[in-house]
């Protein structure tokens, strides 16, 4: 095998500071110079074709694999297990069809069976989301099994992401009815009191007691940021009653703000707890459940990420859940940069957040977010809404489209379906639609050499993570100019995939990982194909192996143009697939 090589050397070893690469006998490759702030040493080593694994070292299994511990004395090319919808795409489009923008799905009463379940993931789901605010632990605790039993017998590596109800002011749960549309004219009751009996009609229970102290006659009431409005005409004990003055549909559990002379009223939301003491069993359900991603609702400040982070970790220590702050509320844009540090992940929820801004705002912001989400290397999900008519009818508006096809352009790391795949009548058709335009976006793209303006400033917290970081850059740009196949890299903890998922390569990353925690983790991540593989730090021996596995499946093939990463050895190599 012909290999150019770039092997950094840790800080504390003496070498010369230049950067040698080495040409191919097969395929001269001419590369300027790259200057990086960090001693390197020329290296270069002859591969084989022969490889074995010990037998306590997993077999491979790709993108959206099960991530199963099996076991093999001896590698052999049919010991990969790769989900048959990548694996076929691969095959007859090339490692340029892959889609580079991950989508998640909200799983409900529409998709929560396991047939369902499986024709998301062959759809192209890479994180489900379960919704606390919505159904029993019960029920969630079965659709996270269900994914878990999908990936293993299946092959996919789906991450689940639970979402917390948080203690902002929202709606009951409508007395078991799963909407209730509100018209123009009607008066309706919004009440704290609880009720034996089915709920009278036009009623709905408020979960917050202090409800009937705050709002004030003339009030305008938003249901779910606007999706109907009421204005308050009269305070009866518990009861406040409502004139409907924008019909819309009433779901259970929706938020609810009250506006006054067009100002938002903030004062009482801005005492009540981030994470309520419902918020706490559940986190108590998923830590127990193995979820991979916690998203906490209307994040104030990042002590309320720090905290929870200190939680899971003494209540399951060496857990590797990841926090998602969900940015939906005036406190969490004010201390947005903070929040985002805090994390391990951001949430543009736009459906909250524009009852609390202007909705002229909600594009600037989501912008800002993506953006700062990328400059400091966290994954950020852009949801609410993006297909909302998808709930009711099976296609989208133009608008709707457009909308997809902007978050795309601003290159978020994820969309996400919210109740188009949880309670709509075309939830298929929905991720369908996301997964077709992030494709056009994407190949348009790259077929117009379209450049960015974002800068990335360091990230590293030490001198070691600032040589992955150069690495990575380098990378990026070495892929881009060469136009290589795909970058390989191989990640113990995830973070160099990251890193790389960062620079927003023109061209896919295999990212291999010898855990099957981190590979669901890394499946939240633009342009991140996620596999596991026990490895070891000798480089020529999991080169060996990865692409005799890949090219017996016909993944990739002789000639293929590969970049190879290290965060164990800290390397580089450019090279043809033997």
């Amino acid at each position: 095998m012909s290999a150019q090589s770039i092997h950094l050397l840790s800080p504390s070893f003496p070498s010369p500071r230049s950067l040698s690469v080495l040409p191919s006998s097969s395929r001269l490759l001419s590369l300027n110079p790259i200057k990086l702030p960090f001693p390197l040493r020329r290296s270069a080593f002859p591969l084989s074709c022969s490889c074995s694994l010990s037998p306590a070292s997993p077999v491979l299994s790709s993108d959206n694999g099960s991530g199963s511990s099996s076991v093999a004395t001896q590698v052999l090319p049919s010991a990969i297990d790769v989900d048959a919808v990548t694996e076929a795409e691969l095959k007859e489009n090339g490692f340029r069809s892959t889609r580079r923008t991950k989508l998640v799905c909200t799983v409900g009463p529409a998709t929560c069976e396991a047939e369902q379940l499986e024709a998301l993931a062959v759809g192209g789901m890479n994180v489900a989301r379960v919704n606390m605010c919505h159904g029993t632990r019960e029920w969630h605790r079965n659709v996270i099994r269900q994914v878990r039993k999908l990936n293993e017998e299946k092959g996919f590596a789906v991450a689940v992401m639970m979402d917390t109800e948080g203690s902002e002011i929202h709606m009951g749960d409508l007395g078991g009815a799963p909407s209730a549309k509100a018209e123009d004219g009607e008066i309706w009751t919004f009440t704290v009191r609880s009720f034996d009996s089915p709920l009278p009609e036009r009623t709905v229970n408020v979960n917050y007691d202090g409800f009937t102290e705050d709002v004030r006659i003339g009030d305008e009431l938003l249901v779910d940021g606007g999706m109907a409005r009421f204005e308050v005409i009269e305070k009866v004990g518990p009861d406040v009653k409502c004139l409907c003055t924008d019909p819309g549909l009433l779901l259970p559990r929706a938020n609810l703000t009250f506006w006054r002379d067009g100002s938002l009223v903030r004062e009482r939301n801005a005492l009540l707890p981030t994470i309520s003491s419902k918020d706490w069993l559940d986190i108590d359900f998923g830590i127990a459940e193995g979820v991979d991603f916690i998203a906490v609702s209307f994040v104030k400040s990042a002590e309320v990420v720090n905290h929870l982070k200190s939680y899971i970790a003494a209540r399951c220590p060496g857990s590797e859940i990841g926090v998602i702050a969900k940015i939906e509320s005036i406190d969490s844009l004010r201390n947005l940069e903070e929040i985002i540090r805090a994390s391990d992940g951001a949430m543009v929820a736009r459906g909250d957040m524009g009852a609390q801004i202007l909705l002229e705002q909600v594009p600037a912001f989501q912008q800002k977010i993506v953006g700062l989400c990328r400059q400091l290397n966290k994954p950020v999900i852009v949801a609410s809404q993006l297909l909302e008519s998808m709930i009711e009818y099976p296609i989208p508006t133009r608008a709707e489209v457009a909308d997809v096809s902007e978050a795309v352009r601003q290159r978020a790391d994820a969309l996400m379906l919210s109740g188009e795949s949880a309670m709509g009548k075309y939830p298929e058709k929905a991720l369908s639609v996301l997964r077709s335009v992030s494709l056009r976006i994407e190949r348009w793209w790259r077929e117009e050499k379209r450049t960015e303006a974002l800068e990335l400033p360091e990230v590293a917290s030490s001198f070691s993570d600032r040589i992955s970081e150069e690495i990575c850059n380098s990378a990026a740009k070495i892929a881009n100019n060469l136009g290589v196949d795909a970058v390989f890299v191989y990640t113990k903890s995830g973070h160099m995939a990251s890193l790389l998922s960062r620079c927003r390569p023109d061209c896919p990353i295999f990212a291999f990982t010898t855990s099957t925690t981190v590979r669901r983790r890394l499946n939240l991540q633009w342009g991140l194909i996620p596999f596991r593989l026990g490895f070891s730090d000798d480089m020529e021996s999991n080169l060996n192996r990865t692409f005799s596995l890949l090219k017996a499946r016909g993944m990739i093939q002789s000639g293929d143009l590969v970049i190879a990463l290290s965060d164990m050895l800290q390397s580089i190599q450019v090279m043809n697939v033997p």
